[in-house]
């Protein structure tokens, strides 16, 4: 009698552990909610493709033949700028390292030619950092080969760098040869990669994405305005790059920042300089206007808890190690469906910052954020007779 006595209370206590195993299935992101609405179509660019992305989820909002090969014209120096990014992180080139204007730079990028350049004296070095914002906000295509050519030695090397990178970004589309843009055979990209890339550039190297909201830069005796119209008109655009030849048309990556919320656009062969200017700012204020970015959880705030076997405390507390955001049609907030993948069984010792699992919210069925879920504290391993026990109610479950 004793013994099915035990047995019973062993069982009992089993199930309760079993139970207390069992993560929250739905964690409920706090955030208010407002009435959905109908979504009209998009303002419709003067452009050969054009496409708005959501910076957040990489979703693409709205769009018209941006898979179409493109000549991405001078907008090839956002990759340009991404390599040397890049690089100096790699701790190959150095912000201050001195570039030498090369007589081959000047003469194919230089003032004598029908593109944009920068200014800097043939056969004169000037610090990296500086060619790097003369490309940037004027364009330069001196500066671009330059650059090019102390990064990698010749502007041919350089290119198998800017593809190897596009390549890593997600790029499945593009092809350089060369670091300025200018029209050359194989030389192509898509308005949906150019976005990826302006996406990547933001998010892996803003120190040197903030180069391009420079309004104006001066070498030597020459000062040249950012080409960019939209850096005058709406505070919140922050870049990123325009381009232009007589092949391409005129092209323009615009992107802006309101609140948590963050836009990405390209227009590619657009009619003229207002135009890409206008047909990119109706984009954006179209896409702030009808999606909204929520914060759903925030670093070091609990979200769930999961059992943990042979540690000191009973319970690990599960969170975010980064704010997770999740960008929606407006409206759209209380459809959103938050899951967690947790291991059923945690084992001590568990570090602080430890991955335990992951969060996904969907929308409609499709993973709209996902983020890991970390230990927000560490729980020590338990003594020997607690480590003991638990492997005894760990075996029982087990069978």
């Amino acid at each position: 009698m004793k013994f099915r006595f035990a047995l019973a209370a062993l069982a009992t206590t089993a199930m309760g552990l079993a139970i207390a195993q069992t993560p929250t299935p739905t964690p409920a992101p706090a955030a208010p909610a407002g009435p959905a609405v109908e979504i009209p179509p998009p303002p419709k660019p003067t452009a050969t493709a054009w496409v708005l992305m959501d910076y957040i989820t990489g979703q693409v909002l709205a769009g018209e033949n941006y898979t179409q090969r493109v000549e991405p014209a001078s907008i090839t120096k956002v990759m340009t700028s991404y390599v040397l990014a890049a690089e100096q992180k790699n701790g190959k080139i150095k912000p201050d390292d001195q570039v030498m204007m090369s007589e081959r730079a000047w003469r194919e990028g230089g003032a004598g030619t029908d593109g944009s350049y920068s200014g800097f004296a043939v056969n004169k070095t000037a610090p990296l950092i500086d060619m790097e914002k003369g490309m940037a906000v004027q364009s330069g295509n001196d500066a671009a080969i330059a650059l090019a050519e102390h990064a990698a030695g010749s502007q041919e090397a350089f290119a198998s760098l800017m593809n190897n990178y596009a390549a890593q970004i997600g790029m499945k589309g593009s092809h350089f040869v060369n670091a300025h843009g200018l029209s050359a055979p194989e030389h192509y990209s898509t308005a949906y990669d150019l976005a990826l890339l302006g996406r990547a550039f933001i998010r892996d190297y803003p120190e040197q994405y903030a180069y391009n909201k420079i309004k104006e830069f001066t070498v030597g005796a020459i000062t040249q305005p950012n080409r960019n119209l939209l850096l005058w008109r709406d505070a919140s655009v922050d870049g990123i790059k325009t381009g232009h030849h007589s092949a391409a048309g005129y092209c323009l990556m615009s992107s802006a920042k309101r609140g948590d919320q963050r836009l990405i656009a390209v227009v590619m062969g657009s009619t003229s300089e207002k135009q890409r200017a206008d047909d990119s700012l109706a984009l954006l204020n179209w896409g702030f206007r009808f999606y909204e970015t929520h914060r759903l959880y925030e670093p070091g705030k609990a979200i769930a808890t999961q059992r943990v076997w042979k540690g000191k405390a009973k319970e690990v507390q599960l969170g975010v190690a980064q704010p997770m955001l999740v960008s929606v049609p407006r409206g759209r907030y209380d459809d959103l469906k938050p899951t967690m993948d947790v291991p059923k069984t945690l084992v001590a010792p568990i570090a602080a910052g430890q991955a335990i699992g992951t969060v996904k919210v969907t929308l409609d069925g499709k993973v709209v954020a996902e983020s890991p879920l970390v230990a927000i504290t560490a729980i020590e391993e338990a003594g020997f007779f607690k480590r003991l026990w638990d492997a005894f109610w760990m075996w029982w479950e087990s069978e």
